[in-house]
């Protein structure tokens, strides 16, 4: 070989050398830089509620089911409240308990007998105690904590005689839910708002204090109020006071976004996070469903609901 091409080859050689570090360097810097995007698209997503860290604790989570049931079956609920932190997934049928113990969750809150026809009425209190009843031995079964109850539409009952028949009926199945040491949970429903399960026009239930005064009047530990706090923001407000007031004897919390029953975003009027604070600062030890109606991407409303509550 000629000095000539020997001189060339060598260039030849050190040019290609030069090209190929160029560019291993050139890939180093885009990988480094496509970790680093990377890394900061994880703390985004992390702070805007699309990963899931692990909860504080303090607030016992629960996903109410009937509101993202026309999105997910049961047992993709059950994946979610997990990946989610949530230890609960309530108003469930009772034939679905299995599945949730087997994931490690429980049914916070029991259904019974529905809102329209409660226990205020003396013609349907039959029905709603044999309701109550099975309720309460599910979740002594199962060792779940809550059933759910209402007073029931007014139906021309004055309310102190709806009173009155609510405290009867209760007092004819509290010593059992007391044997069998599961709660009642009286829920007060808003009767302002229109919207077909925004609102519950007719309900007697109304008001914090009717409620209450029921609660007070049957006189058993057992008996509860289910304070949400969707519902007494339309009808009463002032519900840092009310629950300073009423701790003692809330047996379970829901929350939505006001107006509108919506996603707890901030595009309403309800301040949660305080209102979370101020939940734990009681020492409740008991469950809040979160029970917004979704209006958009119905996951992803439900980690920013959930990444708000745990404070």
């Amino acid at each position: 070989m000629s000095k000539q091409h020997t001189s060339e080859l060598s260039e030849y050689t050190e040019a290609l050398r030069k090209k190929t570090t160029r560019r291993r360097v050139l890939k180093t810097a885009a990988l480094t830089a496509a970790a680093l995007a990377s890394g900061r698209s994880l703390m985004r997503a992390e702070s805007a509620g699309n990963v899931s860290a692990s909860l504080k604790g303090r607030i016992n989570q629960s996903i109410v089911y009937w509101c993202f049931e026309k999105y997910w079956d049961v047992e993709r609920t059950c994946q979610i409240a997990k990946q989610l932190g949530c230890s609960s997934v309530e108003l469930v049928e009772q034939k679905y308990w299995p599945l949730l113990k087997k994931n490690g969750l429980v049914c916070a809150l029991a259904a019974s007998h529905g809102f329209e026809k409660g226990m205020n009425n003396r013609k349907y209190q039959k029905m709603c105690l044999e309701k109550i009843r099975n309720s309460i031995d599910a979740c002594a079964e199962f060792g779940f904590p809550n059933v759910i109850t209402f007073t029931g539409f007014r139906e021309d009952i004055p309310d102190d005689v709806g009173l009155e028949n609510c405290v009867d009926g209760y007092k004819q199945i509290i010593g059992y839910a007391e044997k069998q040491k599961v709660n009642l949970c009286l829920e007060m429903l808003n009767s302002r708002v229109k919207t077909a399960m925004q609102g519950h026009p007719g309900y007697q239930g109304d008001h914090t204090d009717y409620c209450m005064e029921i609660v007070h009047r049957v006189g058993s530990a057992r008996m509860k109020l289910l304070f949400d706090i969707y519902h007494v923001q339309i009808m009463d407000g002032d519900i840092i006071s009310r629950i300073r007031e009423y701790k003692d004897h809330i047996g379970h919390y829901h929350t939505a976004g006001n107006p509108g029953r919506k996603e707890l975003d901030d595009q309403q009027e309800i301040n949660y996070r305080p209102i979370m604070e101020e939940i734990a600062k009681t020492g409740y030890e008991g469950f809040v469903g979160q029970e917004f109606i979704p209006t958009r991407d119905p996951l992803q409303g439900l980690k920013e609901a959930v990444n708000l509550c745990d404070v």
